[in-house]
């Protein structure tokens, strides 16, 4: 009895063994057509991963100091650049007559129409509800 359990183990073990092999052919098979079909998502996930394991190692002095102009470039490009953008849609939106306290106005308005609405809404729906 004891020989049969062991042997029903071992068989079990080898078709297990068996198993993770086709199971393991087939995600290569699987990773193989997905490149060969989509190799610029591919190529965007190799990135993707490279950026997460770039960004989870600490960087190092010399990283620091190679990088530290052109970060204070970008960060002061980016920081003008938002800016220029701002003064520019403000004063876009001043020659059009519109700022904030006209927007606040406009809000307020449009709130006042809406409860007016719900409120006329509401009371029209409860007169039909006593005359039925």
């Amino acid at each position: 009895m004891t020989d049969n359990r062991n042997q029903s183990a071992e068989e079990y073990q080898g078709d297990s063994g068996r198993r993770r092999a086709i199971d393991a052919f087939g995600a290569r098979e699987r990773v193989t057509d997905t490149l060969s079909e989509a190799p610029l998502i591919a190529l965007a996930g190799g990135l993707a991963a490279g950026a997460l394991i770039a960004a989870l190692l600490p960087r190092t002095e010399a990283e620091t100091r190679a990088l530290r102009p052109t970060a204070k470039r970008v960060k002061d490009s980016a920081r003008a650049a938002y800016q220029a953008a701002k003064d520019t849609g403000s004063e876009r939106l001043g020659e059009l007559g519109l700022n904030r306290e006209r927007a606040e106005e406009t809000i307020r308005s449009f709130l006042s129409d809406v409860t007016s609405a719900a409120r006329a809404s509401g009371e029209a729906a409860l007169d039909a509800a006593r005359k039925g």
